[in-house]
């Protein structure tokens, strides 16, 4: 497997992005992998180069490129409850700033780039992201039914946006939630309201976990809720993504 450190041309400047793909020579199905908001570290570099193991060139780009290189601010190896706080503090004015209309701008630099590669193949792609990038990924693919055939996200804000951005998805769409974060109740309601947009979709609460799951260097990890994804979110690619 390959990786590379790579520059997107945007609207507002470069994204400093991170890429992982097969090595052995062939064009890949593509899919941009949204970090969380604590941005690209070893953690989400790892879930790319797993993804990639599996025949997939996975592009993961800086979301909060305009303030910085990654990481734009100071994390520790290990991010525990105590760090939480403290952390969250420097990255809400940047979450804040990442307008949805920063959203539109960046998906179509991100998109462009991704399907130039000459690693990646025709055809559509995928988006998967995790936590806010949970959120850019149902954006992104709300934005681009066209180019998007497959989203993706795990423990994220999904239903921030209402209704209306259900209804512009054609892409297949699983959805991920943490057991902290979402009620069986809350569930059923987000679940109706994809079923009246006519989304092609799976929606669950993940048993035993918290907001963060997927997050290796975070005390909210869970490998079962981890594994959980794989099962999900692998099959998901199969199916709406070219043949490998």
């Amino acid at each position: 497997m390959s990786t590379k450190t790579l520059q997107i041309p945007t609207a507002d400047g470069r994204a400093d992005a991170f890429a992982a793909f097969p090595d052995h020579g062939t064009r890949n199905p593509g899919v941009l992998m949204y970090a969380d908001g604590f941005g690209v570290r070893p953690a989400i570099r790892e879930l790319a180069r797993e993804l990639a193991e599996h025949g997939y060139y996975v592009l993961v780009p800086n979301l909060f490129y305009r303030h910085g290189p990654a990481p734009v601010i100071e994390l520790p190896e290990h991010i525990g409850e105590r760090d939480r706080p403290r952390i969250m503090a420097q990255l809400m004015p940047l979450i804040q700033a990442h307008t949805a209309e920063r959203v539109r701008s960046d998906a179509n630099a991100y998109l462009d780039f991704l399907t130039t590669q000459p690693e990646v193949g025709a055809g559509p792609v995928a988006v998967t992201g995790y936590c806010i990038g949970g959120l850019l990924a149902m954006r992104t693919a709300a934005a681009h039914p066209d180019r998007v055939a497959a989203a993706a996200s795990f423990h994220g804000p999904v239903g921030a946006d209402g209704p209306d951005l259900f209804s512009k998805v054609t892409a297949q769409v699983h959805l991920g939630h943490a057991e902290g974060d979402l009620t069986p109740e809350a569930l059923g309601e987000l679940n109706r309201a994809l079923d009246a947009a006519g989304v092609r979709y799976t929606s669950e609460i993940y048993p035993r976990t918290v907001h963060g799951f997927t997050m290796s260097d975070t005390d909210a990890f869970s490998a079962a809720g981890l594994r959980h994804h794989w099962d999900r979110l692998l099959p998901l690619l199969d199916h709406a993504l070219p043949s490998r």
